[in-house]
């Protein structure tokens, strides 16, 4: 565990419901697979708004994940998830891959992977 994990505990609960809206304005929604890009202003403030959503977010699933069992797949599929997450955060945007929109979806789409394992680790005391 990172030594930004450990003096985060207790912060403020996570909001997953605002994150997930935020990720459904590059997305789409669950039923509809693409969103209309946002302009680029717009754009701007919200890849702002997923990079602070995943940076909060690596921090607690990685303090869940750091209470499950050592042998736990879904201990080792939520780490793997962070370094994922940390990756997409280090990354910029590529002309290769869709430049600032495809960026922008990268970090939506761990985003969401990381909502989904925050929830799932919610069971574990």
């Amino acid at each position: 565990m990172s030594a930004t994990a450990r003096n985060v505990s207790g912060a403020a609960a996570v909001d997953l419901a605002a994150m997930r809206e935020t990720a459904v304005l590059v997305l789409g929604s669950e039923a509809r697979s693409h969103a209309l890009p946002p302009t680029p202003m717009g754009l701007d403030a919200v890849t702002e708004s997923l990079r602070k959503h995943l940076e909060r977010l690596v921090v607690e699933v990685e303090l869940k994940a750091a209470r499950m069992p050592k042998d736990s797949v879904a201990r080792y599929c939520a780490i793997a998830c962070v370094g994922e997450a940390q990756r997409k955060l280090s990354a910029g945007p590529s002309p290769r891959f869709g430049g600032d929109i495809g960026h922008a979806r990268r970090l939506a789409r761990v985003l969401r992977a990381l909502c989904e394992h925050y929830e799932s680790a919610a069971d574990t005391p």
